[in-house]
């Protein structure tokens, strides 16, 4: 076997996850693929590369030396590929390559991103797995990427990406058949739903084990179903699961959207690019769009108006600049931000409403 530029990815994939399992996941292979791949590649450099142990891998002095030269190899190529690939697009014409995971907002926001560039139309593709997007943006892919960051699993960022906070705790809502005892309350206990059984989508980086542990804290051991969303809905209106949902889904007539008692599962929303001024190619419209959505969703306008500190109704904020690497943060100046509702009525201006990030795009700096 020939070495390739895949095989030294492998192996610094490998050294950095820490494990062969997540190393698989990172990849999006098979872990018996993984080892067999990892096995072929040391048979032909001649020796072992990883001590396998029950808590990880760890580089042997063989494989440290192996991976001095193999970073800045893969690291050269990365920057090729992006370069080459960011001088394409300008080749191709003005475009907007858009990654995102699921959102009501994306519908909006594209519209919005239509009418402010009528030159660029917008591209998008959908991923369950933010990571897998944070890493096509920073290949130069796409040009940014709306994602969803699961509470207690931080999304493994790339460096050089540029990080906007949308929200920065949006709470997660549960999704259960419109006849559950349980969906005649507007706020429901999770202890409520002790005899349900739940379907996870375990894809969604970080979703099954934040229900996982959300679960257990609160002593419950429920029967859990691995299935996409679609089937989890499809299931939930007929009572055989219930679901994690986002608040800003809106109940059908066969489905109950509620919010559960204390909030125990936040995600949050991120917009990720190669620079700020990327970022702001797509940031105040992604902003409209997802107030104008969270304002058609009944149960999260009462949560919105029923939590938090009201905002004023000022239009313009102080954003925050965050190190993600030592904490430190800084402001920035004034951040315009946008009535995204002011025109619609009868529902609430969003002015008029507490929002979890206290309004404003919070910038974080992730190197």
């Amino acid at each position: 076997m020939e070495l390739e530029v895949r095989h030294l990815r492998v192996l610094c994939t490998i050294a950095d996850t820490g494990s062969l399992h997540r190393a698989a996941r990172e990849l999006g292979m098979a872990q018996p693929s993984l080892s067999t791949q990892l096995r072929r590649i040391e048979q032909t450099l001649g020796g072992q590369l990883f001590v396998r142990a029950r808590t990880g891998c760890r580089p042997t002095p063989l494989g440290r030396a192996v991976l001095s030269r193999a970073r800045p190899l893969v690291s050269e190529l990365a920057a090729l590929v992006t370069e080459t690939r960011a001088a394409a697009a300008r080749a191709d014409g003005p475009q907007l390559r858009i990654g995102a995971t699921a959102s009501r907002a994306i519908p909006g926001w594209l519209r919005r991103l239509r009418a402010c560039t009528p030159r660029t139309e917008p591209t998008l593709q959908m991923d369950v797995s933010a990571n897998s997007l944070l890493r096509m943006v920073a290949s130069g892919r796409f040009d940014m990427a709306f994602v969803h960051e699961v509470e207690g699993s931080p999304l493994r960022v790339p460096a050089g990406l540029c990080l906007r906070v949308l929200v920065e705790r949006e709470p997660q809502f549960v999704c259960l058949a419109v006849d559950h005892p349980a969906a005649a309350r507007p706020e429901v206990r999770l202890c409520d739903l002790a005899a349900d059984r739940w379907m996870v989508d375990s894809t969604v980086d970080g979703e099954w084990d934040a229900l996982c542990r959300v679960l257990r804290t609160a002593g419950l051991r429920p029967d859990m179903l691995h299935g996409d969303y679609l089937t989890a809905y499809s299931l939930a209106a007929t009572g055989e699961v219930v679901t994690v949902s986002q608040p800003t889904a809106r109940p059908r007539s066969d489905l109950a959207v509620r919010p559960l008692h204390g909030d125990p599962i936040g995600v949050r929303l991120l917009l990720a690019a190669r620079s700020e001024e990327e970022l702001d190619r797509g940031y105040a419209e992604l902003e409209e769009a997802y107030w104008e959505a969270a304002l058609q969703a009944p149960a999260y306008r009462e949560w919105l108006g029923r939590t938090g500190t009201a905002s004023t109704a000022s239009t313009a904020s102080t954003a925050t600049t965050v190190d993600a690497a030592t904490g430190t943060t800084g402001t920035t100046g004034t951040v315009d931000t946008v009535d995204p509702a002011s025109a619609r009525r009868p529902l609430p201006s969003p002015g008029a409403l507490p929002r979890p990030d206290g309004r404003g795009g919070r910038r974080v700096a992730a190197g």
